[in-house]
Parts: C-alpha cells; sequence; structure tokens
C-alpha cells in the first residue's frame, strides 16, 4: 500500500506503529465525510480546469462506489492505510490510473481531515441537540403533568421550603434550553469551510473555496487558511465544552431521580426493566444506567481537558499531536448522545407517589412562608425571622398544593412559564430540522 507522503524510504516498524495508533479504525466511520469532500474538490478542480469534465464523472463515479462498498463493509481501512484519505485515494489510482492521481491537487490531509471531522462534528452535534430537545419536551410535559405535585424543596440536602414536581423538571428543560445555546454555538464555529487551506498556507492554483463551502454545506469559509490548521483542537474543545454542560445537567437529573425512589423519599418510581439486579442479593434494584450518566459526565469533561491539553502551547501549523483530538471528540459526542438518551427513556417512564411526596411535608418546611406573611403584616424581615425561629415548634402544617399554587411570580410553582420553554425549543427543531435537509 503506497503511503501519499512516501519518497522511497521505508519507515521503522516501531515508528509506524505508533504514529498510527487506533487512527485508521477511527477513520471508518470518517469514510463518508471524505468521500463527500473529495467530490466537492473534485468538482471544483474541474471547474478551474485542472480536471476535464470527463475526469470528474470518473471520479464521482468511483468515489460514490467506494462510498456503497463501505455500506456494505467491503470497504474498510486497514493499518497498513494509515488513514481514511490514503485509503481512498490508493483505491482511486488503482481504478482510474493517473485521472486518480490527480484528486489530490493543491490539498493535503490536513484539511482533508478537517473537512471530515467538521462534517462529521456537524451531524453528531445535529444528533445531541435533537436529543437534548425531546428530553427537554420530555422534562416540560412531565413538568405539566406534575405541576401541582408538591415536594418538599431541598438546600444543604435538608428540608427547606414548599416546591413541587413540576418546579424540578421545568428547572432541568430551562437548563437544557441553555445548554442548546451553547451547542448551537459550538455548531457555529463547526459549521466553516477549511478545504482548499491546504498544509495551512494555501495554494498558487486559484482553488475556489465558496464553492466547495456550497457543495459541502458549510455556511461561509473560514478565510485565514493558518487559523484553519490552528483551530483543530480548539473547536473540537468547543464542541465538548457544550457537551459538558448537557452532561452536568444529566448527572443531576440522575442523582435527584436516584435519591427521590430510595424506598425512605419513595415520591418516585420506576419500572423493573431499568434496573439492574445483584448477583448476591436477590431483592436489589439498581440505577445502573443513571450511576454511569452520572460517572460519564467526569469522563466527558476529561475528553474536554484532554483535547485543550493536546493543544495547549502548539506552534503555529500543522503538528501531529492533533491526531490524538479525534478520537476524545467522537467518544465525546457518542456518550453525551447515549446518556441524554437514556435520561429521557428514564423520566418518560418516571412515576411519582402524590401520597408519598404530601408525607414528606412537615411544619417547619413553612418557616419562611410563615415569616414572610409577618412582613406583610409590618413586621420587619430580620425581626419576623427571629420570631418564627424562636417558636419552630409551635408551627402547624399547611396545605402543600395551596401553598404551591399561590406562589405566581415569574418561574415560582404557581406560574411554571412552560409555554415560553415550548416556543424556544420548538425555534430549536426548526433550526435542526433546516439543517438536516
Amino acid at each position: 500500500m503506497t503511503k501519499l507522503w512516501d519518497k522511497g524510504i521505508k519507515l521503522d516498524e516501531t515508528i509506524e506503529e505508533y504514529t498510527v495508533g487506533i487512527d485508521y479504525s477511527l477513520d471508518n466511520e470518517l469514510l463518508p465525510y471524505d468521500v463527500a469532500g473529495s467530490i466537492a474538490h473534485a468538482r471544483m478542480l474541474a471547474k478551474i480546469g485542472v480536471l476535464t469534465e470527463k475526469e470528474y464523472v470518473k471520479l464521482e463515479k468511483e468515489l460514490k462506489s467506494i462510498n456503497t462498498l463501505h455500506k456494505k463493509g467491503k470497504f474498510k481501512i486497514f493499518k497498513i492505510d494509515e488513514d481514511v484519505h490514503t485509503a481512498i485515494e490508493n483505491h482511486l489510482v488503482e481504478n482510474l490510473g493517473d485521472t486518480g492521481k490527480k484528486i489530490h491537487t493543491a490539498r493535503s490531509r490536513n484539511d482533508q481531515v478537517l473537512v471530515d471531522m467538521r462534517l462529521y462534528m456537524k451531524d453528531k452535534l445535529l444528533e445531541v441537540m435533537e436529543a437534548s430537545t425531546t428530553l427537554a419536551e420530555t422534562l416540560t410535559s412531565f413538568a405539566n403533568e406534575n405541576k401541582d405535585v408538591p415536594i418538599v424543596g431541598r438546600t444543604h440536602t435538608q428540608k427547606a421550603m414548599p416546591s413541587s414536581v413540576g418546579l424540578w423538571a421545568a428547572s432541568f428543560a430551562e437548563s437544557l434550553l441553555d445548554d442548546l445555546k451553547l451547542l448551537s454555538c459550538a455548531f457555529e464555529l463547526v459549521d466553516q469551510n477549511p478545504l482548499g487551506s491546504g498544509a495551512a498556507y494555501g495554494s498558487e492554483i486559484p482553488v475556489d473555496r465558496e464553492l466547495t463551502a456550497k457543495l459541502l454545506g458549510f455556511s461561509k469559509v473560514q478565510n485565514n487558511v493558518l487559523y484553519c490548521a490552528n483551530s483543530r483542537g480548539k473547536v473540537e474543545a468547543a464542541v465538548l465544552s457544550a457537551c459538558s454542560q448537557v452532561m452536568l445537567d444529566l448527572s443531576r437529573i440522575a442523582s435527584d431521580i436516584i435519591f427521590w425512589s430510595i424506598p425512605e423519599t419513595g415520591y418516585f418510581t420506576l419500572p423493573d426493566e431499568l434496573f439492574s439486579g445483584s448477583s448476591l442479593m436477590p431483592q436489589k434494584k439498581n440505577p445502573c444506567a443513571l450511576e454511569l450518566v452520572r460517572a460519564n459526565t467526569e469522563i466527558v469533561a476529561g475528553y474536554q481537558n484532554q483535547v485543550f491539553g493536546i493543544c495547549a502551547g502548539l506552534i503555529s501549523g500543522y503538528n501531529r499531536d492533533v491526531q490524538l483530538t479525534k478520537e476524545p471528540l467522537m467518544r465525546g459526542l457518542s456518550v453525551t448522545k447515549a446518556s441524554v438518551d437514556v435520561v429521557n427513556l428514564t423520566v418518560k417512564k418516571l412515576k411519582v407517589d402524590k401520597k408519598k411526596c404530601l408525607e414528606g411535608f412537615t411544619p417547619e418546611v413553612f418557616a419562611t412562608d410563615e415569616a414572610l406573611r409577618l412582613v406583610a403584616q409590618g413586621i420587619p424581615f430580620r425581626n419576623a425571622y427571629k420570631q418564627v425561629a424562636k417558636n419552630i415548634g409551635k408551627l402547624k402544617n399547611e396545605d402543600p398544593v395551596k401553598n404551591i399554587k399561590g406562589k405566581k411570580i415569574a418561574g415560582a410553582t404557581g406560574n411554571l412559564g412552560l409555554a415560553r420553554i415550548k416556543s424556544e425549543l420548538k425555534k430549536t427543531l426548526s433550526f435542526i430540522k433546516l439543517e438536516k435537509k
């Protein structure tokens, strides 16, 4: 198998093994994107006269056949290939001769992998955004169904003030709205065409970067050819940062569900099919999936730090270090999407035991409300606070449902603002549908 950089000197096997690593394996997932980039590049080369129209047609046909073979499992990237770019070009040369040798004109593997990763990230980000939107919708519906179900709100894990199941669910729906904004910002960074930047310094051949941007569905060209190279890893870290925010929310949802579904609280119940068992204790129902969501939050944050650390301090231009940003980026996106799906499934099957929720209320939960009632009578808050504190034992239980319904300020238990959340989610879905066309 001919290396694209081969100059007649055989590379030491130890060096080859070390430098290739598992990159070839990861590239099997990138093959459709490399094919798309190659077709766009060939179309552009035909436009500027480097290829004849006949040569372009042959290249396009052969590249599409590679995609077909790949889908059937008949075109794979092996360690000897090094990467997807080499495997594809060698196939083109083998089948088309000199025409295949022209495909790399004014192009480097550097801008090839940039294009592949950008297209891959666009697709996977849309998947994460769509899944996160679905989860936010599920939480919003759950909030609406349980808006009048009171639950004890906690601070420092201790009983604090009256809350509601609706307030809890809506809080995470709104948090996911913020996460979706971060994912959208990451998508905007990704949505720039690096093709034509070459090895970070451009080319004398007048490549049409605007054309390839249009053909590949990028919103614009990434202008500075050196920044194209320097942005590798930077953009990936931004994507993983957005994913980390999603995972942060998922971990807290998971912890809340675990805590509120233990027998001692019993506010939530889940069907048996969402639990794993114990090899020793016959009675055990373990929330293993939710525990792994929490653990994977640290994993994704670690991927972000890994990418950031790899790129920090690199001198300008391409450095082989950035090859190692590929795996954490791909794994981070995959873990995030899977975790969102798990939490969405869990929330959809979550049942609320209203009786247990009501049983959790004791008189001291209403202490703050009592102090504020004294304030309404003209007593300074600090005096009211001390008066209630001295008489905690004399407080009486109240109607929690009436309490939560009576709090009408924006965003409180009696005014969750779910319509605004739904409106924002519709906008996000419209964006996703537009980009997926």
